[in-house]
């Protein structure tokens, strides 16, 4: 059984001068909001770091937490493109083939 706070799914995200990290669980994307400079803090930011708050505490599921992350990541240019473009090219890059 996975833990409560595990993501079926890492998030990928630029973190530093560009270099890609795996954010896990629940507390590694909190640890990565209560990192983000205070004024950078917007309504994704404050949303996003509620959620996994709620969700350490067991109120909410991960699942519910990764999903608000992943649009603050979104929001903000730090998702990596091979976690957005993974779930959807991987079926596609089987298929079709390559050009050159």
């Amino acid at each position: 059984m996975m833990k409560p706070d595990v993501f079926k799914q890492p998030v990928t995200i630029f973190v530093g001068l560009g270099f890609p990290a795996e954010v896990r669980t629940v507390m590694e994307a909190y640890r990565h909001l209560a990192e983000w400079p205070a004024t950078f803090r917007d309504a994704a930011h404050s949303i996003a770091l509620k959620a996994c708050t709620a969700a350490l505490r067991g109120e909410i599921e991960a699942e519910t937490a990764r999903g608000l992350f992943v649009a603050f990541a979104e929001k903000h240019d730090l998702l990596a493109p091979e976690s957005a473009a993974s779930m959807t090219s991987l079926s596609q890059r089987n298929k079709e083939p390559h050009v050159r």
